[in-house]
């Protein structure tokens, strides 16, 4: 079966490790908005960017969460992921970090965003898998990414399954 992903990130510092994810081709991604439409989303105010959310989320499989440096806590991110999972989509996170960004640069390894949330009695994280490749270099952490997102996509949808 196709699936299509959404995938959810800190915009500002993550946009171009974001871009390399969804670049790599192994699944339908959900199209980026430009600097200019977010701009325009966001003059809208809260309803516009839910709405904007919302409608992209729609149709999708599953959400990827890219974790950078400061992608918990952030008010939409904690929104895209808690309408994913109440939407019963998949859901799995994605460490960054150690992709390089636009000018070479790679960051530091942020807080599981999962952490804030509950399903039933558990975290959210003790369900939700976030991986973290387990390389220093950029182009290892890609080819990881590369290799392995296909079934980890598989694996949040069969584990959202499990959890009605």
């Amino acid at each position: 079966m196709a699936r299509r992903a959404f995938y959810s990130f800190h915009y500002i510092p993550d946009n171009w490790r974001a871009s390399q994810v969804r670049n790599m081709g192994v699944i339908e991604g959900n199209k980026p908005a430009s600097d200019n439409d977010w701009e325009e989303v966001k003059r809208g105010g809260d309803k516009a960017i839910q709405k904007w959310i919302d409608g992209q989320l729609d149709g999708k499989s599953v959400a990827i969460v890219l974790i950078g440096s400061n992608t918990a806590g952030r008010k939409w991110i904690n929104y895209e992921i808690e309408k994913a999972w109440n939407d019963k989509k998949g859901v799995l996170g994605i460490y960054i970090h150690n992709l390089k960004d636009s000018d070479g640069n790679q960051s530091s390894k942020g807080k599981n965003p999962f952490d804030g949330f509950t399903v039933g009695k558990s975290k959210l994280s003790s369900i939700v898998k976030a991986y973290d490749p387990p390389y220093s270099t950029s182009t290892s952490v890609y080819d990881y990414i590369k290799k392995n997102l296909a079934n980890w996509i598989e694996e949040a949808i069969e584990i959202r399954g499990q959890h009605d």
